[in-house]
């Protein structure tokens, strides 16, 4: 997003309702914010072009595509050279049960969010494609036991 694209009330209210609902009508979308069709869709198309909306997708139940388990893994990683930071990097974002990868400051150096099966795949996901990646110092496993809030 541009630093000087400034969102007003309206526009907050926009993304406000898009996020709930993301297939919104212009229509409907005009309605709640108390705007007509054209001028909420030019704003709209701002937010788009500004990069404030950066596109909209499906949300989809994990179990219903068989991968139920949801585990939270943290990464240390046991080198400092770029090279193999990069490496490290591609191979996880490679990996198809990695829904989230993100790197953080301090200690543990990485967090992934992992969507498998059940435990007996997730042992394999990590000793065949986690473990063996270059640099991979440490790997520190949390199955969720609940999810109690998410937004995306």
């Amino acid at each position: 997003m541009s630093n000087e694209y400034e969102l007003d009330a309206v526009d907050r209210e926009i993304l406000f309702h898009l996020q709930r609902d993301g297939r919104l009508t212009n229509v409907e979308l005009a309605r709640r914010v108390g705007l007509t069709p054209p001028p909420c869709l030019r704003r709209v198309r701002r937010l788009e072009e500004a990069g404030v909306i950066t596109g909209y997708r499906a949300r989809v139940d994990p179990e219903a595509t068989g991968r139920g388990l949801e585990v939270l893994v943290s990464i240390e990683v046991s080198v400092s050279d770029l090279r193999t930071l990069e490496g490290l990097e591609a191979a996880i974002s490679a990996c198809e049960e990695v829904v989230e990868f993100r790197r953080v400051f301090g200690a543990p150096d990485y967090h992934l969010r992992v969507l498998v099966a059940d435990y007996a795949a997730y042992e394999t996901f990590q000793t065949t494609k986690i473990i063996c990646i270059p640099g991979v110092a440490r790997v520190i496993s949390q199955p969720t036991m609940k999810k109690i809030k998410v937004t995306d």
